[in-house]
């Protein structure tokens, strides 16, 4: 029996594109009129592709009030309508090369060749904006609207920094209109937030939805308020003047007449090139002073262009590559509080799993109380996930017209969760409650023990999460075997066999819950189902004595002393070159060491003050731990001196520590990261993203052969080996 349809149309395809259809619209309405959006924008991309999707397996579907077939939503009804010149149309997407190569091979059929040269630029996530000029004098601003009628926000655009009310320069034409976005640059969108929820107003989910709430202000004065921005990226209309060849060449005409033309666009050649780009802003999306979620592909030559034409809504002569979504919306289901290795107490937040940036997210820092409070989140709100990246997520703000009343404020607690010592700010105006037990609470001995063991301290692999939760937290009624730190270098295979422990989350620590059970994971990390000790056990052991060689520098960062991380470490082993030397060291002396500063010297000096943390050395040191680093070799010729350099990579014959010393031995700065001040990225093998920001940047880059050339010959020599990349 055939399925019912309609018109040749399965009913079952119908009911679910007229469905789809009005999730459509409504995003539109909530997006483009109200400024206030309930789903995310890949939550919208997914039901658009259901449409052309249902569209193209049947076109009987396809019909002028589908959503395919319309532009942006339709108007506000606060502002003046006014009709664009020419229609500002969408652009069709593409997600991922395939479609890119589809959209290049339909472009070369319908052009009869090669259509090429292209522009590629960055595909701004702002607000779509027409502005008019006439005889050179702003005359209107206008939203995009349904692409042919939008809002007149003239008084408000007049506001915008950067956007000339009179153009200047030569040859300007009588009539011209421009198209571009405006933008409110991502450093600036945190303090507005900030400032909207101290005057009780709801927040921005994001700085698109600033920018157009900032735009359609009533009262310009507001508008004038806010740091908007605009980049000019194309034209409607140009009369009057001889009207340039190309897409380049028109941002070149654009910019002499003083109005805001991006620099990040290039035109390239082939597929190859365009994919090339797209590539580098994947891994540099965040180096824009602006949000982007993609990359638009233009054909250059308006010629081709125009052979070319458009659909009903879109140009075939461009397309945008559209990035994976950073955001996404989901459900705050609690917030909770988790203790760290200094005993700060902070907030996170935990919400329904979901997969964003590559990965799925269940929990996000919100920092302290007072920026749960900024944020203006509820628990039981949906919110606006963000995860940039390698970034930890983060929560940007709820959706509030999604609430029903249920949603209840967190409310900080005064005690902490781990130890029920009451907590407290360790000095006047911190943003921070501590838990002041750093001696006894299990939750700072946990996260100390496992900070021990990372690279930049001990190196012990061997003493990951899950063992460091054994060794300071077993099940009852078993007692811990490390109680502080100090106890570290005297486990013993005995002494590990027995212990059983819960797991905790690494980035909460809170037990995990075994889904098959609902109960509690419990493990046996250091023995194997015949009670015997398993390779877990036996590796810390081999890894606790091989870490009792670590440098100087090492061991004060495992000593988790606030403030001193590795760079200070360094500095402060290099000065000093022993354990009793920076004990013995006033703080005055401290502070005059390169690198310290008076602020961090008080808070090593108060350290070494405290009975138990001269313990933990002294049991180290009776273990075996080394205390000290050979005596510094005399200071050879400063041939790096006034250079800033950044290691990355693996080098042959250097550890990066090893080539960081040898820098400094000459005089040379090492930097963490890469920019525009940096002489020489010294990159040896897998290099990774350090490598990509110094080829963007044009900061020259050494091989392991110019690192050498560099040591021996100086910077004048190895400038003659290095790679100078074009920026």
């Amino acid at each position: 029996m055939s399925e019912p349809s309609v018109d040749g149309v399965p009913v079952a395809a119908r009911e679910r594109h007229a469905e789809v259809s009005e999730l459509v619209e409504e995003a539109r309405y909530r997006y483009y009129v109200l400024d206030r959006p309930t789903v995310s924008d890949g939550q919208f991309d997914e039901w658009f592709n259901e449409l052309l999707a249902l569209e193209a397996a049947h076109p009987g579907l396809v019909t002028p009030d589908s959503p395919t077939q319309k532009v942006g939503a339709p108007v506000a009804g606060d502002f003046a309508k006014v009709d664009h010149l020419a229609p500002m149309e969408s652009l069709d997407n593409a997600f991922d090369p395939a479609g890119m190569a589809g959209w290049q091979a339909r472009a070369e059929r319908l052009a009869e060749g090669d259509p090429g040269p292209y522009l590629c630029e960055l595909k701004i996530d702002g607000l779509a904006i027409a502005l008019v000029y006439r005889d050179g004098r702003l005359e209107r601003g206008a939203t995009r609207g349904d692409g042919r009628t939008g809002d007149d926000v003239t008084p408000n655009v007049r506001t915008i920094e950067g956007v000339p009310h009179r153009l200047k320069g030569a040859d300007i034409p009588s009539l011209i209109e421009v198209r571009g976005e405006v933008y409110m640059p991502v450093k600036e969108f945190g303090g507005l937030n900030e400032q909207l929820v101290e005057q009780g107003i709801a927040p921005f989910a994001n700085p698109r939805n600033a920018s157009a709430g900032s735009l359609r202000q009533k009262d310009p004065r507001v508008s004038a308020q806010r740091p908007l921005r605009m980049i000019v990226h194309g034209v409607g209309v140009w009369e009057g003047a001889a009207e340039p060849k190309a897409q380049s060449e028109v941002y070149e005409r654009l910019r002499e007449f003083g109005l805001p033309v991006s620099d990040l666009y290039r035109v390239v050649g082939d597929l190859a090139e365009i994919d090339a780009f797209i590539e580098h802003y994947r891994v540099h999306r965040h180096d824009p002073p602006y949000e982007i979620d993609g990359v638009v592909v233009k054909v250059d030559d308006f010629r081709t262009q125009r052979e070319l034409g458009s659909t009903s809504r879109a140009p075939r002569w461009a397309i945008a590559f559209k990035y994976p979504p950073e955001e996404v919306n989901t459900k705050l289901l609690d917030i909770q509080v988790g203790v760290g290795r200094t005993g700060r107490v902070t907030p996170f937040a935990v919400m329904e799993p979901i997969s964003v940036a590559g990965s799925t997210v269940e929990r996000a820092t919100l920092h302290n109380a007072a920026v749960v409070a900024a944020k203006g989140v509820l628990i039981g709100d949906t919110v606006v996930l963000r995860k940039a990246g390698d970034v930890i997520p983060e929560i940007l703000s709820p959706v509030t017209d999604l609430r029903d009343g249920s949603e209840r404020p967190f409310v900080m607690p005064t005690h902490c969760p781990e130890c029920g010592t009451e907590l407290a700010y360790e000095q006047e105006g911190d943003a921070d409650l501590r838990c002041p037990n750093a001696r006894g609470c299990p939750a700072q001995i946990r996260e100390r023990l496992f900070f021990a063991a990372r690279r930049t301290a001990f190196d012990i692999d061997g003493l990951g999460y899950v063992a460091a939760t054994a060794l300071t937290q077993p099940l009852p009624p078993q007692e811990p075997v490390v109680r502080t730190e100090a106890d570290l270098f005297d486990l013993t295979l005995e002494r590990l066999i027995p212990i059983r422990s819960v797991v905790r989350d690494k980035d909460s620590g809170l037990p995990k819950i075994d889904p098959k059970t609902g109960e509690e994971k419990v493990v046996s990390f250091f023995s194997n189902i015949n009670g015997e000790a398993s390779q877990n056990a036996h590796k810390l052991i081999e890894e606790l004595e091989r870490a009792k060689q670590a440098p100087l520098a090492n061991v004060l960062v495992a000593l988790s002393i606030r403030h001193v991380g590795p760079p200070t470490a360094r500095d402060l082993a290099v000065a000093l070159r022993s354990i009793d030397a920076v004990m013995a060291a006033s703080e005055e002396e401290l502070a005059a060491i390169k690198g310290i500063g008076s602020r961090v010297a008080a808070t090593i000096r108060a350290w070494f003050e405290v009975d138990w943390h001269r313990e933990i050395i002294t049991r180290w040191r009776a273990a075996g731990v080394r205390m000290e680093d050979e005596p510094a070799p005399e200071k050879g010729p400063q041939t790096l001196e006034g250079l800033t350099f950044v290691v990355t990579g693996t080098l042959p014959g250097f550890t990066r520590d090893s080539a960081a010393e040898a820098l400094g031995d000459r005089g040379g700065k090492v930097a963490s990261s890469v920019s525009k001040k940096t002489s020489f990225l010294v990159a040896g093998d897998n290099a990774g993203s350090k490598y990509d920001k110094a080829v963007s940047l044009g900061v020259p880059i050494l091989d392991g052969a110019g690192f050498e050339v560099l040591l021996t010959e100086g910077p004048d020599a190895a400038a003659q080996v290095a790679v100078t990349p074009e920026p």
